[in-house]
């Protein structure tokens, strides 16, 4: 279309200066044909074919504009009407059913709107019309056993709070599956739109079925085969089923973009003070930092994971990440206790450049509390990820993990946030300040807090146009 553009130009300059051929300037604008030609590279007709169309041209733009008022305008004028009526013609030579023609002015209108919107759109400016692919977050989690209810109440607090899609990936043991389709399936239609699903059978693709199957708890160590399984997904987050999200998976999901060009993964520390924590003092094998990583809550570029070469004590010039995982887990597992935890604590201990730590507030756990807080940042900002592992929301031992649990799973989907779920949460804490884990409420409150005023904010305040 520049081209066609361009042709314009050369249309009014060659008919003003034939019709005043003693005129010396067009106002600023440049005669010299062959200085158009070269600009409009790429042109499929020559600018020798343009003055078949001069008097034509020229005449419609004088009939709709009397006086311009400057020589540009008509420039303008005659480069749009050409460029409309080339492209008109390479239409219909494709096989486009021609459109009636209108009045001059009707024309005219149609021609500077087309010239401009094409030129847009071809040149992939912000003025484009094609809307951008709404994002999609993935996450994955692994269930088996009795884990059917933690894992329904994990993907239940991810979409109270989560703003973009999110696609769940569940790996489940066949009698689960069933289970999982019926559970998912029977939420209201304004939280089924909020999500995805594909449900998965147990599936390892090396080494044998039933030890991966068995290592630390039941098929944990499926997630350490999700880049070999998921192939099409570029990015994941991956969360044990005893999760929690009080604040949405779109802001973990926003630590993707901080990786420098090493890093492909993203976990907690184990603990934060080291001469508490397990793997500094008990560890048999290599663990990655000062006290090794919590990989309950793990986010991975998968893309790069699968690109890369591992480095590792067995083999010097480095291992796919699917090739590394049998003979590593052949060599450490009469040393580890953890399972596939410890596994990639290996893997990052000889790759540390690869691994991107965030804080414990994203993956925040009994450890951070029941031997006195140590879990600053949560302290400040309030718990995002709560991670109820050793079982706490099925018994009384940390009341105050099973408060957050309890008050989740009976929250009516489509009730008011802060009536049926915060409210709850909040007096039924009330309760839990005796306890090691309860005496600071606000770590376990403030972040949830603020995410529901959030979400508020966004169904209600958003849509509530001002009066005029």
């Amino acid at each position: 279309m520049l081209g066609l553009y361009c042709q314009g130009l050369i249309v009014y300059i060659e008919t003003v200066k034939r019709e005043n051929p003693t005129r010396k300037s067009l106002n600023g604008i440049t005669e010299n044909k062959s200085f158009y030609e070269e600009i409009c590279v790429g042109c499929s007709e020559k600018a020798s074919h343009a003055p078949l169309f001069d008097e034509q041209l020229l005449k419609e733009v004088k009939e709709d504009n009397p006086s311009p008022s400057a020589p540009s305008e008509v420039v303008h004028k005659v480069a749009s009407k050409f460029t409309y009526r080339k492209h008109h013609e390479l239409n219909v030579a494709a096989g486009e059913a021609p459109k009636e023609r209108k009045n001059g002015n009707s024309i005219n209108r149609v021609a500077n709107v087309n010239t401009k919107s094409r030129l847009k759109t071809n040149g992939g400016r912000p003025g484009s019309r094609r809307a951008p692919a709404e994002e999609v977050m993935h996450l994955a989690v692994v269930a088996c056993g009795n884990r059917l209810e933690e894992t329904l109440i994990m993907v239940k607090s991810a979409l109270l709070f989560s703003v973009k899609k999110i696609k769940f990936h569940i790996f489940a043991e066949d009698p689960l599956a069933a289970h999982f389709e019926k559970g998912l399936g029977q939420w209201p239609r304004s939280i089924a739109a909020k999500f995805q699903h594909q449900i998965y059978p147990i599936t390892f693709s090396v080494g044998n079925q039933e030890e991966w199957k068995k290592l630390f708890k039941p098929c944990a160590a499926q997630r350490l085969f999700l880049p070999v399984i998921l192939k099409e997904v570029d990015s994941l987050l991956y969360v044990d089923t005893d999760v929690l999200f009080l604040r949405p998976m779109d802001d973990i999901w926003a630590f993707l973009k901080e990786f420098n060009s090493t890093q492909l993964a993203a976990m907690a520390p184990e603990h934060e003070v080291p001469k508490i924590g397990w793997y500094s003092r008990f560890a048999r094998h290599p663990f990655y930092g000062v006290t090794g990583v919590n990989s309950g809550v793990m986010l991975m570029n998968l893309t790069r994971i699968r690109s890369t070469m591992f480095k590792n004590s067995m083999i010097p010039d480095g291992l796919s990440w699917e090739d590394l995982l049998h003979p590593l887990y052949q060599k450490y597992k009469n040393h580890i206790t953890w399972g596939d935890q410890d596994l990639l604590n290996i893997i990052f201990h000889y790759n540390p450049e690869c691994l991107f730590t965030f804080p414990c507030l994203w993956n925040y756990r009994p450890d951070h509390c029941m031997y006195g807080s140590n879990c600053k940042e949560a302290e400040e900002e309030g718990v995002s990820i709560l991670h109820g592992n050793r079982g706490v929301y099925h018994d009384d031992k940390q009341p105050a993990f099973k408060v957050i649990y309890d008050a989740i799973r009976d929250f009516p989907l489509e009730d008011n946030l802060f009536q049926s779920l915060f409210y709850p949460i909040q007096t039924k804490f009330l309760d839990t300040v005796n306890t090691l884990c309860g005496r600071i409420p606000q770590v376990f409150l403030k972040q949830v807090e603020k995410t529901m005023r959030k979400v508020y904010e966004l169904k209600v305040v958003r849509h509530v146009r001002p009066h005029h």
